[in-house]
């Protein structure tokens, strides 16, 4: 994947969301699951540095495939800052490569890779982080969109 690609999302208030509409650049930042421990911290680290991603120019879209009405409860229960999106029939995970096997406790099933992608101005992948580790991630990626 180069260009940011051409897939809808759903807001938290039911409204279809088209990746390609959205303010470049663009910080998108997939995750398993809200209201979860490495999840709820990644996004409240977004949310701590929302205000830095707005000076530098950049938007910042968190998706999982939570429903729409989920992502309403995890940004009111931690008043986070940044925006969320629902990916209910996956369509972005598997244009992002995010659906992927996992494999906990001996068993395997198919979830959200936690990943990032960094576009810049003209939608074109920065940098990509996959299989992210929550500690510092979020000032990684403030530092890489600071530097287009």
């Amino acid at each position: 994947m180069d260009m940011l690609p051409d897939v809808k999302v759903t807001a938290p208030d039911g409204t279809a969301v088209r990746l390609r509409d959205q303010a470049l650049p663009l910080v998108v930042y997939f995750y398993p699951k809200d209201d979860t421990k490495g999840c709820t911290r990644e996004a409240q680290d977004f949310s701590a540095l929302a205000d830095e991603f707005t000076n530098a120019g950049v938007s910042v879209l968190g998706i999982s495939r939570d429903t729409p009405a989920k992502h309403q409860k995890f940004i009111a229960k931690y008043d986070l800052a940044v925006a969320l999106a629902s990916d209910e029939d996956g369509s972005a995970c598997e244009a992002f490569g995010t659906w992927v096997e996992k494999s906990m406790y001996g068993r395997t099933y198919m979830g959200i890779e936690r990943a990032t992608f960094l576009f810049d101005r003209e939608g074109r992948v920065a940098r990509e982080w996959r299989k992210v580790k929550v500690a510092g991630h979020a000032d990684a990626v403030l530092e890489a969109a600071r530097a287009l």
